[in-house]
């Protein structure tokens, strides 16, 4: 297999950004379509993956949903790709053995073709066609419409999801954080064909996309290709809308409770938090994990051992804004949510009085480091991290991530602790489950 420098230092339409970790990003030269490449002759399968920089973070008041509402559209077709003449995205992928999907987050939208490396060529002729040619059809549209509603309820009648969701949207007033990704039902409703059309056309362009490839391919067949599919597509016509939204500084607890139809109840600590590249979210990585992975961590110790939670996770999300340092408990029967509350503060009140053991760093950092790695086992794998690294504004970030994390110290953790979980940071919420229509 050819080296990428040699194949594009032949090729007259890309030019060579920077490569490491073995991905090379290139872009093109008269549209700035980004496009990762990582060549690996493990297997004959490779991963498509097409990011575009645009999420629910985008989306104006009453327009929520929106880029969730496209990911669907977006399945529905061009004039190329239609189920009307028996060449729908789906079949037509299914047919040569592709896995094929799409997920919406935050920050991103991106879509993805797993598939034998000899039909790479037609997932890269699709992700191009609908990139400018959906057709947002009106009766697609209605269909559709009804799925995610679907959807929407599902996720509501989840308590997990639906105390997720009531804590960000309390811990962000201002920033567009606040909305869930799926949106508000009353904007799902009320989306129109013409809505959604502006909202594509404001952001669905090469230069706001990153093209990710990685498996067994030829390089040089693979960026002729690129050109001869995206080649022709011109860059936005204009800039898009910048998020310059900033949420003001928290200057109190805030609380929120659900109440519904349950059999245990949960409970949801999180702090504000920096964003992606900031140094203090490695060291809120490493204190999450400290917290609440594994048997040797102190909350599994506290907490789990004692019978008092049933499960318990932590997170330090890493996205484009400052978002939330969490935990996240569910209870074992009898157990009262203050019991655990209290449990839960009182063992962050140590990290940032005391600091954490070398040792508990230590295993935090490898823990880290494997689960890292263990994500990079496979191109669909690779792809998927790439991806959320695009997301939070460089790809780069996911071939930095272990040299970061080896970079934490005891110090940094507990500087953290004492800088980010505390009171007038912090937003708590509820999951009260409600048997036979009283409070559990």
């Amino acid at each position: 297999m050819e080296t990428i420098e040699a194949a594009t230092d032949a090729h007259p339409f890309f030019d060579i950004e920077d490569t490491v970790a073995g991905i090379t990003a290139l872009r093109h030269k008269s549209n700035g379509l980004q496009v990762l490449l990582l060549p690996e002759a493990a297997a004959p399968v490779a991963t498509v993956m097409i990011t575009y920089r645009v999420g629910s973070r985008n989306e104006a008041l009453g327009h929520t949903g929106a880029t969730h509402f496209l990911e669907h559209m977006m399945f529905k077709g061009t004039e190329r790709f239609h189920k009307k003449h028996g060449t729908s995205i789906f079949n037509t992928l299914q047919r040569v053995g592709a896995q094929v999907n799409a997920t919406t987050w935050l920050d991103r939208t991106n879509y993805f073709e797993l598939l034998p490396s000899e039909h790479l060529d037609l997932a890269l002729q699709i992700e191009a066609d609908r990139m400018r040619g959906v057709l947002l059809d009106p009766d697609d549209m209605a269909s559709e419409r009804t799925v995610i509603l679907n959807e929407f309820d599902r996720g509501e009648n989840e308590p997990l999801q639906a105390l997720y969701h009531a804590v960000w949207a309390a811990a962000y007033q201002a920033h567009p954080y606040h909305h869930p990704t799926i949106g508000w039902r009353s904007d799902i409703e009320t989306v129109t064909p013409e809505g959604l059309r502006h909202f594509y056309d404001t952001y669905y362009w090469p230069n706001n996309a990153t093209l990710s490839v990685i498996g067994q391919f030829e390089v040089e067949a693979t960026l002729d290709a690129i050109h001869k599919y995206f080649g022709a597509i011109p860059m936005a016509p204009e800039a898009w809308p910048e998020v310059t939204t900033q949420e003001p500084l928290q200057q109190g607890e805030r609380r929120v409770t659900i109440r519904r139809a349950g059999q245990l109840g949960s409970l949801m600590i999180a702090f504000k938090s920096p964003d992606a590249f900031s140094l203090d979210t490695d060291a809120l990585d490493v204190l999450t994990t400290i917290l609440t992975e594994g048997k040797s961590s102190r909350l599994y110790r506290s907490l789990t051992a004692q019978g008092k939670v049933a499960a318990l996770f932590g997170d330090a999300s890493r996205l484009r804004d400052p978002g939330l340092v969490y935990v996240f408990a569910m209870l074992t029967p009898g157990t009262t949510h203050d019991e655990v509350e209290q449990v839960i503060l009182g063992e962050l009140q140590r990290l940032a009085t005391d600091g954490p053991t070398e040792a508990e760093v230590a295993r935090a950092k490898n823990g880290l480091k494997a689960e890292e790695a263990f994500g990079r086992d496979g191109s669909y794998q690779i792809a998927s991290q790439l991806n959320e690294a695009i997301a939070a504004g460089d790809w780069r970030l996911y071939a930095k991530y272990r040299e970061r994390i080896d970079r934490v110290t005891p110090a940094d953790v507990q500087r953290v602790a004492a800088t980010y979980c505390i009171e007038d940071a912090r937003t708590t919420g509820r999951f009260i489950p409600k048997v036979n229509g009283y409070d559990e």
